[in-house]
């Protein structure tokens, strides 16, 4: 591989203050999220050379408390014969006091044609957290099942009872997306297991599936997956590529998984959420980071030398039989000043100026209350979300979109909207998390934010956020 000088960025006009990002270069997909020896490691696919996708290297942080970060250079590099054209997507996992990554080897068969290549499973392991060496044994899982396509990637391992296991996303041979599933006593010998689950069509469930994530919640098994080929349905699935989950109940016996509702549900209705990965905590919460932008979106970073950054840690709960995200409660301790405190509001419209663009808004509405919230830049309205108490819709509108976003919620209480904002991105959290947009925004001026409803009767909070 030609080892170009790493590029600068040039330009801080659009950089992220609280959330991981690479210092330059093309990042995507999170991975590896683990907590090893009192530190949270967050791993990134990677391209260092340039502010476009290129060969995938691991980057590598890690945080004491989720928050702040400490970026850690390169934990793997491609060009072995296991994973000569990349080291895409995986997981990590914690044996006998070391740290196992799992990653998928990817290697071109032919170098003028990026569809002709083959995947891999392989390990790395490291005794500190910060070197990693990986295994003389690679790859582990050499080749995908025989009525498998090529498509073979992201492994994510976990521990049950003395067993280890391991969902990768892959195609099967007749252009069905699907989940595998392999168990190993060793970590370094799989034993095949089948289809996890799989799609019943190209069109409806995708072609392939990609960075599945399995894990139990609230007694319930969740696969989160994201499938490429869906079509769009009115204004659900507008995304080049979407990312959602099942619920089901998974036998251990059997390993069968029973599918307690077979309705593919989007995780979120944004332009820019794609590949997350969970990490269950030591306190044990499911915590959850996805790659903040999309593959179709504008990045005009790209110019500065950059591109891409991991969304702001989510906590997942599972309620009614739905999956609601939230900020950690760590966020909390991001809070530097409080800028607007308003325990009741005497207008219908609200303007705040922002003094920055890492901002914390938290607003609460009464049950009946249509709401509007704009987020604007100079004259230009970065984005607009409605709240609708009769056909109980939020609907977003971005600027760079002639199609809205659109989510359905359950509003039997004051309603809140929370937004995390961070210079060129902007998180929202509707009703405790029921429904998130995930979107990058980009403005140089300065923010600020409208907000109205049809009574005056709403509580609002805006606070100024520390910077990483």
């Amino acid at each position: 591989m030609n080892r170009k000088q790493n590029i600068q960025t040039t330009n801080d006009r659009f950089k992220l203050k609280f959330h991981i990002m690479a210092p330059f270069g093309w990042i995507n997909d999170p991975n590896g999220l683990s907590f090893f020896k009192g530190y949270y490691h967050i791993f990134y696919q990677y391209h260092p050379y340039s502010a476009q996708w290129g060969p995938m290297h691991w980057g590598h942080t890690r945080s004491k408390d989720l928050i702040h970060w400490e970026d850690l250079g390169i934990a793997l590099s491609p060009g072995d014969s296991e994973d000569e054209d990349g080291c895409f997507s995986g997981s990590a996992i914690v044996k006998d006091d070391k740290l196992y990554l799992m990653y998928t080897g990817h290697t071109l068969m032919d170098k003028n044609n990026p569809d002709s290549y083959r995947q891999n499973q392989n390990l790395a392991v490291s005794t500190d957290g910060i070197h990693f060496k990986k295994s003389t044994q690679n790859p582990v899982i050499a080749l995908p099942p025989a009525d498998n396509a090529s498509d073979f990637r992201d492994p994510k391992i976990w521990q049950h009872n003395d067993k280890w296991y391991v969902v990768i996303g892959s195609k099967s041979n007749d252009g069905l997306g699907r989940v595998l599933l392999y168990r190993s006593d060793n970590l370094t010998d799989w034993q095949y297991l089948g289809p996890l689950a799989k799609a019943t069509s190209a069109n409806t469930e995708g072609f392939v599936w990609e960075c599945p994530d399995f894990f139990s919640l609230n007694e319930s098994d969740i696969l989160i997956f994201s499938p490429q080929g869906i079509q769009p349905v009115g204004l659900k699935y507008r995304n080049l590529f979407q990312t959602g989950y099942f619920i089901g109940s998974f036998d251990w016996h059997t390993n069968n998984y029973k599918l307690t509702n077979e309705q593919f549900t989007e995780l979120d209705h944004g332009h820019d959420f794609y590949a997350p990965q969970t990490l269950l905590a030591p306190d044990g919460r499911r915590i959850l980071i996805g790659w903040m932008n999309m593959w179709e979106s504008d990045m005009p970073e790209q110019e500065d030398g950059w591109a891409g950054a991991l969304t702001f840690p989510r906590e997942l709960q599972l309620r009614k039989n739905k999956l609601y995200m939230t900020p950690i409660k760590e966020l909390n301790d991001l809070r530097k000043k409080m800028i607007v405190d308003k325990k009741e509001s005497t207008v219908t419209t609200n303007v705040i100026n922002l003094p920055t663009k890492n901002i914390e808004y938290w607003a609460h509405f009464k049950q009946n209350d249509t709401v509007a919230i704009q987020l604007m830049c100079n004259n230009t309205i970065l984005l607009s979300l409605n709240i609708d108490p009769i056909t109980q819709k939020v609907t977003l509108q971005k600027y760079n979109d002639p199609f809205i976003r659109e989510a359905q919620i359950d509003i039997d209480q004051i309603i809140d909207v929370h937004i995390l904002i961070d210079t060129s991105s902007c998180e929202i959290f509707v009703n405790n998390g029921e429904a998130v947009f995930t979107e990058r925004i980009y403005g140089e001026n300065d923010f600020h934010i409208k907000t109205f409803s049809d009574s005056n009767d709403y509580c609002l909070q805006v606070y100024e956020l520390a910077t990483n």
